[in-house]
């Protein structure tokens, strides 16, 4: 299986989840429903326990934890608060990398607005997309996010919001209480915009991933004076169009790579795209698992490396390969990383595919497990930890209600870009996925 540094059940998952799944109309399970829903929870716990890279758990009692899942199931009112006992019992590792993967649904699910962790704790409205229900609201960027269906969204627990919304229990709408930039505090109810896809067949969790992921492709602006601006979604690119990509950038003297909300992806990738910036071998780091590993190292292009001035950028969504990137580049003093303080979810995982007999036919679920932690150089893991920038920049309320992007401007700054914040907050606009996607 292919080897992921993929912020995997989170904001990468979010992505994809979020336009798979929708709430439908939940019947009270039968005797069979409880049957099958407890053999994805023992498949689930028996995969973890073959392939977690510490078999010790961290001391946590994880067979307990599933028994304690399964007495669940036997009382649980509707398959998604069966859904949910199985979610809870792989969350309970509090690993970033190992997360349940529930079945999809024919329904793509937009809520129709984008939230965000900005500096410490706080959570802001970052994007709301034009003709949605929140729009109608009044929903803005700026808005500080007070409460979430009741759940107040802070830094550190932002993600169990959204794999509960947008994976295990879509809503038809969200019930929002919010703090515009000038004090006032509203409540808002925002209905999610609900559109039946196609069944994907055959089914196959990775082939959904590659396929969605690599929609995306590089955003880039170049400048006369030699300088370029390159924004990279993610690291899920084929390893061999590295070369083509690392080509166009080293024509130039300068560069702003902008890793913000990038999740991740393959750990190829990132060798080969973080070895472009260095013309030697360069550790990434120490590979712990269950049994020895080869340690993660760059692969340098040699003189055909890219030898300009490197501004990485990166925020609270940048994780585990984006993560990575950033903190070589810092520990090398290759370059200067700006912005926010990143997730803190840098771990090695796989997913595991699996599919289980119902009354209504088959379904077919998934499993990220971690395989194995990234120990960089200094001998320190960024998961829980994250990167913190050389030049911390967070936008304020009043920025992300303007357009306004000081972090960008900042880098841009830094290679001899004039750039006001107002004019860099249009550079790189969010991309709402189309209809038909």
């Amino acid at each position: 299986m292919t080897k992921y540094l993929f912020r995997t059940g989170l904001v990468f998952l979010m992505c994809m989840s979020a336009r798979m799944l929708a709430q439908t109309p939940d019947p009270a399970l039968s005797k069979a429903d409880r049957d099958w829903l407890k053999q994805v929870l023992r498949t689930v716990h028996d995969e973890i326990k073959k392939n977690y890279y510490d078999p010790t758990f961290h001391g946590f009692d994880i067979d307990r934890r599933f028994q304690e899942a399964e007495a669940k199931i036997e009382t649980a009112p509707n398959l998604n608060y069966g859904m949910a006992d199985i979610a809870g019992a792989v969350t309970a590792l509090n690993d970033s990398h190992t997360n349940f993967l529930p079945p999809g649904r024919p329904f793509t699910h937009d809520y129709g607005w984008r939230m965000q962790a900005e500096g410490d704790s706080d959570c802001f409205i970052t994007a709301v997309r034009p003709g949605s229900d929140a729009e109608k609201k009044g929903l803005k960027p700026g808005d500080q996010l007070l409460s979430v269906a009741g759940f107040s969204p802070l830094r550190e627990d932002l993600w169990k919001i959204e794999y509960v919304y947008n994976v295990l229990r879509p809503q038809y709408g969200l019930r929002l209480i919010v703090r515009s930039p000038d004090g006032n505090t509203r409540q808002l109810e925002t209905l999610a915009e609900l559109k039946r896809q196609k069944p994907w067949e055959p089914w196959n969790w990775e082939e959904r991933i590659i396929d969605l992921i690599h929609r995306h492709q590089p955003r880039v602006v170049e400048y006369e004076n030699g300088a370029i601006m390159y924004k990279l979604p993610d690291f899920a690119f084929d390893p061999e169009r590295t070369n083509e990509m690392l080509d166009k950038i080293r024509r130039h003297q300068a560069l702003v790579l902008d890793l913000r909300g990038n999740p991740g992806g393959y750990v190829d990738f990132l060798s080969r795209f973080l070895g472009g910036m260095f013309d030697h071998e360069v550790k990434i780091g120490d590979r712990a698992g269950r049994k020895p590993l080869r340690g993660a190292v760059t692969k340098s292009r040699g003189d055909k490396t890219f030898q300009g001035k490197l501004v990485v950028l990166i925020d609270s969504r940048s994780a585990s390969a984006a993560e990575l990137f950033a903190r070589v580049v810092q520990m090398e003093k290759r370059g200067t990383v700006v912005g926010d303080q990143s997730s803190g979810m840098v771990m090695e995982s796989k997913v595991y595919p699996h599919q289980v007999q119902t009354r209504n036919g088959v379904i077919h679920y998934a499993v990220s497990i971690t395989d194995a932690n990234v120990i960089m150089a200094d001998g320190k893991s960024l998961e829980k930890a994250g990167v913190f920038p050389d030049e911390r920049i967070v936008p304020s309320a009043a920025d992300l209600a303007a357009g306004r992007d000081p972090a960008l401007a900042r880098a841009a700054e830094l290679v001899g870009i004039k750039l006001t914040p107002e004019e860099a907050g249009k550079l790189f606009p969010i991309q709402w996925p189309s209809d038909d996607e």
